[in-house]
């Protein structure tokens, strides 16, 4: 089954958990070890990536480790066309759509095509909106992040995104962010379009999780809150509050 696939039949049947995992963070043992307990109490896929500067030995020692001790896919969250790894199960071929370089929205997608169609790495187009505070990705990626108080400036470049063949949108808040994207944005957002909505960034508790699945978000990504406490109680209380257990 493709990952798209395995995706969107989750999502058709209740909320999904993913577990972002930085190459950045910790060697390859402890990020295969970290998939290990993030697959034990119920998340549905390891994303990888996040960090600019990354290598691919670096990246392709992170991936395989995570496929070698996890049992669910692992989606490449690519920071730039350098940071990828073909033993990855696919890769979001993602657009920062909000950001003011073109090297983002499509300069890197375009580096990365040839190594792409080589490995055979299934894609999954994606949009990313970054949302204040936007944090280092806001910084890095240029953006011009969405204010939290207008709502309508997401759904509007979310239906851009849905439009353009993009098969999910991703809000993000941007990692250790103070709180996530409002669920005022995020219910407009999905009443707006028809693809699956990701939001990340900030999600800390059990309750700011449980808030955006309930607001409408159909996947739910934490990373720093994993990485930081290690912590498998904690990301099975997430895990049950965005799955409404």
């Amino acid at each position: 089954m493709k990952v798209l696939d395995y995706i969107l039949e989750r999502v058709s049947r209740g909320k999904v958990h993913m577990t972002l995992i930085d190459p950045d963070k910790q060697p390859p043992a402890e990020a295969g070890s970290l998939a290990a307990m993030a697959c034990d109490v119920g998340t549905d896929a390891i994303m990888v990536g996040g960090s600019t500067g990354v290598t691919q030995a670096t990246m392709d020692a992170t991936v395989t480790a995570i496929r070698t001790s996890g049992t669910v896919p692992v989606i490449l969250f690519p920071a730039g066309a350098s940071s990828l790894s073909r033993h990855a199960d696919a890769l979001y071929y993602m657009s920062l759509l909000n950001s003011r370089s073109t090297r983002l929205i499509v300069g890197e997608q375009r580096k990365a095509a040839r190594a792409v169609r080589e490995w055979g790495l299934e894609t999954i187009p994606m949009a990313y909106l970054i949302v204040e505070p936007g944090m280092r990705a806001g910084e890095v990626g240029h953006a011009d992040p969405i204010p939290r108080a207008k709502p309508d400036e997401a759904v509007e470049w979310a239906l851009t995104a849905q439009f353009l063949g993009m098969r999910l949108v991703y809000l993000e808040a941007g990692s250790g962010a103070p709180e996530p994207a409002p669920p005022a944005m995020v219910r407009a957002v999905r009443d707006a379009m028809q693809i699956p909505l990701i939001v990340g960034g900030g999600i800390r508790t059990p309750a700011a999780a449980s808030a955006l699945a309930k607001a409408g978000a159909d996947i739910l990504v934490t990373g720093t809150v994993v990485e930081q406490t290690k912590d498998a109680t904690r990301l099975r209380e997430i895990v049950a509050a965005v799955k409404g257990r």
